[in-house]
């Protein structure tokens, strides 16, 4: 191979190097401050931490019997009460709401606890039973 040759493919590899090492690193004061920011807090014995509590407002019946309930309770999917049919839950009614919102909650035979709505609260999970009883 020729000299020259050599040289410019020695030199093409080097720039090559020096240039990829500049670019991962990217030195910015703005860019070392996102690589040094704290990923905690430190709270001393006898101070109070700050709690940030967020809040979501509660989804109504008919949201949660929407997007969780309605795949089976609107075709009585595996003998699931259907929607607005007083027969249906005729029986289940009559068990009395204590009854009804444990078996809602934790599940049932074929109905999964909660609707597999596990991030539903109580109350929604009530409130969608409500909803569901309600006749059409």
């Amino acid at each position: 191979m020729d000299l020259s040759l050599r040289l410019w493919l020695i030199a093409l590899c080097t720039l090559l190097f020096f240039s990829t090492t500049t670019i991962a690193a990217d030195m910015s004061v703005s860019a070392i401050n996102d690589r040094t920011k704290p990923v905690g807090n430190v709270h001393l014995e006898g101070t109070a931490p700050v709690v940030v509590v967020t809040t979501t407002p509660a989804r109504t019946g008919q949201a949660v019997y929407d997007q969780y309930c309605a795949s089976c309770h609107n075709s009585g999917l595996m003998g699931a009460p259907k929607k607005g049919n007083a027969d249906d839950w005729a029986a289940r009614v009559s068990q009395g709401d204590a009854v009804l919102a444990k078996h809602a909650i934790e599940g049932f035979n074929a109905m999964p606890a909660k609707g597999t709505c596990m991030d539903c609260s109580d109350d929604e999970i009530i409130a969608a039973i409500n909803y569901m009883i309600k006749p059409n």
